[in-house]
């Protein structure tokens, strides 16, 4: 005869994975509806995704010692997050510090129940983790209440990014993080790419939100290559007579231009001569950045930059693609990296360039990223790398006065074509 012993390893073995979760969980974090014994403690099904969770009230002492904010989407990437970065100067979080010491129950506190990763802490927060901040300075100060939480049990990797998504939303989530997080789920062939040719530092993640001086969005990225290819598919004997404006990808919604890029171009990640472009804009970027390090007076913000202006970048790729049939003036265009005395990208004579149609608020080349600045700047990038001087101001002059004529030259094509 079985003993009781065995009879309880059996009951587990028949139990769906959700279920040994949940027990698992109710028995080490002993939730207040779990501990009262009142069977309230009830596992419910989100019906959009079939994802099990719980929503009970832990106590402090147990949240915070078994509980982590450190979280990755992707277990098999588990050194980058798709949780958003903690806001530690707001207003709102100071409150929230407050009230914690006050002794305020806090809710709304998402999280999932694994062990997969970091199993010493297996409750991963997901949503609320300045809540759980808060309520870990107040258990150092004495302070043990309980907390509301939903607690997912026995995700998969598209019900994560579900919950991820979800959570992450009720903080009004960016548009860059909504980016990382779907790029992470992929997998990390995009950012370990960027790590690769220096436009993200090892270890180092794509941005959660842009801004001057912050690291590379995922947008950025995929707008970098997306030109570089785009780039390609002109015949450069006809680029005076071709639409070479770049795109900017999209951000915050499903990318469908990314999407068939990847699908046309399986092996873009052993591409060679991507990845140089890619490490000569990363000589750029930092040239530019170096040429007013440590200016005194300081340049205007926006000067060492410059280079990771959308526009900037999208010309400067599309450029790069375009000319990779023309080795001469591909190394021309790569060698404005190399200006000596000043900044590669001449800034201050970018600002002071315009079109006689330009509006009065207009504050010159590389500052807005229309159609109209992207489509300025291939044609300042293309003369660049004619003779390889450099940008100067007649360079700009000559430059937005190509793209004006070449965009008048279209329209009479388009015209023409559809008078038949």
């Amino acid at each position: 005869m079985a003993n009781g012993n065995d009879s309880e390893q059996e009951k587990q073995a028949a139990m769906e994975p959700w279920e040994a979760a949940y027990r698992q969980f109710a028995q080490e974090f002993q939730p207040f509806e779990w501990s009262s014994r009142t069977k309230l403690l009830s596992v419910l099904v989100d019906r959009k995704s079939d994802a099990r969770f719980c929503e009970c009230h832990i106590k402090a002492s147990k949240l915070i010692p078994m509980g982590t904010t450190d979280v990755p989407l992707d277990p098999e990437q588990p050194e980058y997050r798709a949780n958003r970065e903690l806001v530690a100067n707001h207003a709102a979080f100071a409150q929230m510090k407050e009230d914690a010491l006050g002794g305020r129950t806090f809710s709304n506190i998402v999280a999932e129940y694994s062990k997969e990763a970091d199993p010493e802490h297996p409750l991963k927060i997901i949503g609320g983790q300045h809540r759980f901040e808060a309520i870990k300075a107040a258990l150092a100060a004495g302070i043990d209440v309980y907390h509301g939480v939903k607690v997912y049990l026995d995700l998969n990797m598209d019900q994560r990014l579900d919950v991820q998504l979800i959570s992450n939303t009720n903080i009004a989530i960016s548009s860059d993080l909504y980016d990382r997080m779907q790029e992470t789920f992929k997998g990390p062939q995009l950012r370990d790419w960027c790590q690769s040719v220096d436009l993200l530092l090892a270890g180092k993640d794509f941005a959660d939100r842009g801004g001057r001086g912050r690291l590379l969005t995922v947008r950025d990225a995929r707008t970098f290559i997306c030109n570089y290819y785009r780039g390609q598919q002109i015949e450069l004997k006809k680029f005076d007579v071709s639409d070479t404006t770049p795109i900017l990808c999209d951000s915050g919604e499903h990318d469908a231009d990314w999407e068939a890029l990847r699908s046309a171009h399986p092996e873009i990640w052993k591409d060679a001569g991507l990845s140089k472009a890619g490490k000569e804009f990363a000589r750029l970027v930092a040239a530019q950045r170096a040429a007013f390090a440590g200016k005194s007076p300081k340049p205007p913000v926006d000067y060492p930059e410059k280079a990771l202006n959308a526009a900037v970048m999208s010309a400067w790729a599309y450029v790069a693609g375009a000319l990779q049939t023309n080795p001469t003036r591909l190394q021309r265009h790569y060698g404005l990296a190399d200006t000596v005395g000043r900044d590669p990208l001449n800034a201050a004579a970018l600002a002071r360039g315009r079109h006689r149609t330009d509006p009065d608020n207009y504050r010159g080349l590389g500052y807005r990223t229309d159609l109209k600045e992207r489509g300025r700047l291939v044609e300042l990038f293309g003369l660049q790398a004619e003779e390889g001087k450099g940008i100067a101001n007649t360079t700009i002059d000559i430059a937005i006065k190509k793209y004006h004529a070449k965009q008048a030259q279209l329209e009479v094509q388009k015209a023409q074509a559809k008078a038949g």
